[in-house]
């Protein structure tokens, strides 16, 4: 399904002026779908979704103010021109007060038809940018940082599963990053220009979430004041993720599988069916084969669902990983005040730390050390408490790593402690001097490339001088 266009209905009786906007107003940007009666018109709009409707004043079945209203409740994001001659003028005047974008009189130049048309077409995908941003914020917690093998594959499979229509099943421990590679797999996608509408399931409340999803009309159940869409009609020709897929009811499983099976749906209370031109993301930290057996997730659903799985690993699986996000973290919450670093100590726990909550967790920790810290350090004491004596308590600290220094008379290396090691005459970023050489190279590629190769805030991030990155990035083949 591709997505990189938008579509205009034109609803008039004249078959002349039809042919005529059909003809010229069609290009590879836009779709022209034409209706010759009021009633084609609201038919078309029970089953597509228009950005753009174009509609005669005066039809054989109706009058074009007077159906204003149901053309604007079936499809309350579309932009409604009227068309109009000169006589109607007083009542296209009307019917902008009433929710009409614009209105065009007969005669018309075709010129500024369009040039109408594309504005109009502007404004509602403002309005659809700005309801997906509404409705997925708060749930990018952080980049896809790092440089593991775990990593690697998984950009692998962004890639390959990025440009496809397929539904993606997400899976992992909650805090693991699972609504960032929803928005990577949308951004990787032909609908990267439409919207990304994100609902946590486990907020819905269960007499409501079919009505959430699908959308209800006026006088369909107790409360029901006026009609409404629901977050199908947000996502069309975008992309709608699912988080907590395992937490819908039961009976709404079998409603979405209907959906993913026949693109087709109905808002609770209609009789007449609907397309679902949308791309479907899930995530869930269930096992929901288990979930099946325990009868708590549609059978059909879950292997519906799961065409493409991607399993995102723990925290804890990925250890190298860690000082790449604390690198992170302090340029993405440190604002103004990009000095901040993190001691050898500190960086020691962080590293032998099991973090339940994952990435999430590790985020939120760095938040607090920024609060705590003192002379822009981020030490030991400034972490959370139960987080030092977990670590502590069950690994004994490691003798310090050595890496090789100055070489006495007797030709034989002297080891000074990691914590110790320079880089140029100058220390490192406090903490990678923990790491081994490989995991360095890929933290100052990592850095290298989130400041887009300014060497400048490079250094600063880093904590080094420009002539020290400038040494190590020629010793490292970086340049």
């Amino acid at each position: 399904m591709q997505s990189d266009y938008y579509s205009i209905l034109v609803v008039d009786d004249e078959d002349s002026i039809r042919r005529l906007l059909q003809k010229e107003l069609a290009s590879p940007r836009r779709r022209i779908h034409t209706a010759a009666s009021a009633t084609e018109g609201l038919r078309l709009c029970h089953q597509e979704s228009f950005e753009v409707i174009l509609l005669d004043i005066r039809l054989d079945d109706g009058n074009g103010l007077d159906l204003l209203p149901d053309f604007l409740r079936l499809l309350p994001d579309a932009k409604i021109i009227m068309i109009t001659g000169y006589a109607d003028l007083d009542g296209a005047v009307t019917a902008m007060r009433n929710g009409a974008y614009d209105f065009v009189a007969k005669p018309f130049t075709l010129s500024k038809l369009e040039l109408i048309v594309e504005r109009a077409f502007e404004h509602t995908s403002l309005a659809c940018e700005n309801r997906s941003l509404r409705l997925a914020s708060g749930n990018k917690e952080h980049a896809l940082v790092g440089n593991s093998l775990a990593m690697r594959d998984l950009v692998f499979l962004l890639k390959k599963v990025g440009p496809t229509d397929v539904p993606v099943l997400i899976t992992g421990e909650s805090g693991t990053g699972k609504d960032v590679v929803a928005a990577e797999i949308h951004r990787a996608s032909a609908r990267r220009t439409r919207p990304f509408v994100v609902k946590n399931c486990a907020g819905l409340q269960k007499e409501l979430a079919r009505s959430e999803l699908f959308g209800h009309v006026k006088g369909s159940f107790t409360n029901a004041l006026e009609s409404t869409e629901g977050l199908m009609t947000f996502a069309n020709r975008g992309t709608l993720f699912l988080d907590e897929v395992g937490e819908l009811p039961l009976e709404v499983q079998a409603l979405l599988l209907r959906v993913l099976e026949n693109q087709r749906y109905r808002r609770v209370g209609e009789k007449d069916e609907r397309n679902a031109n949308v791309r479907f993301l899930f995530a869930t930290n269930r096992n929901l084969a288990d979930e099946v057996q325990r009868g708590n997730f549609h059978e059909a659903l879950y292997h519906r669902i799961n065409v493409f799985q991607i399993s995102l690993p723990a925290l804890k699986e990925r250890r190298e990983d860690i000082p790449l996000l604390v690198a992170h973290f302090l340029a993405q919450l440190g604002g103004d005040r990009a000095r901040y670093s993190i001691s050898p100590e500190a960086m020691n726990c962080l590293m032998h730390y099991h973090w339940p909550g994952n990435v999430r967790e590790l985020r939120n920790v760095i938040e607090r050390g920024l609060i705590l810290a003192e002379n822009n350090i981020i030490s030991e004491k400034t972490l959370p408490r139960d987080l030092v004596e977990s670590v502590a308590g069950s690994v004994s600290r490691p003798a310090p790593s050595l890496a090789p220094a100055t070489t006495p008379s007797d030709g034989r290396k002297k080891l000074l402690p990691a914590s110790r090691r320079k880089i140029g005459g100058e220390s490192m970023l406090p903490g990678v001097s923990l790491l081994l050489d490989d995991v360095e190279r890929g933290h100052i590629a990592q850095v290298l490339a989130m400041f887009g190769g300014n060497k400048q805030k490079v250094a600063k991030a880093l904590g080094i001088a420009r002539k020290t990155l400038y040494r190590r990035l020629k010793t490292m083949g970086l340049e």
